[in-house]
């Protein structure tokens, strides 16, 4: 498994989505087999890239919003830039109670998707 194996990213991703939590970086990397460091961290995030590209063409809401800072859970700034916020009309700061509100609710519907597809496939 390399950090550009978006299934086994998305993997990880889908599993957190349908418990309804998000996983900060260093949760992620861990699951992935890899402690933390920032140029693994940044192969990490341009594999979310490709994994919310994935979940796009397939119709899901994206994944990668459910990758935390640990200090503040909220997604880093490469999430920001790469337009997470804009995306969904959010133009606000990236950090604080606002931010925080945005991101719990863009959050809630990956968690509601996924919760309501895996009881789909046990149900």
């Amino acid at each position: 498994m390399t950090l550009g194996d978006a299934s086994e990213v998305r993997a990880h991703l889908v599993a957190a989505a349908a418990a309804g939590h998000s996983l900060s970086y260093s949760e992620l990397l861990e699951h992935l087999g890899y402690g933390f460091s920032r140029p693994k961290m940044r192969a990490l995030c341009k594999t979310l890239g490709v994994v919310d590209e994935e979940a796009a063409a397939h119709g899901e809401p994206e994944l990668a919003v459910l990758v935390v800072r640990q200090s503040d859970g909220l997604p880093g700034q490469g999430w920001w830039v790469a337009g997470g916020g804009k995306a969904h009309g959010y133009e606000g700061p990236w950090e604080g109670p606002r931010a925080a509100k945005f991101i719990r609710q863009l959050q809630q519907k990956t968690f509601d998707y996924w919760a309501m597809a895996h009881e789909g496939m046990t149900g």
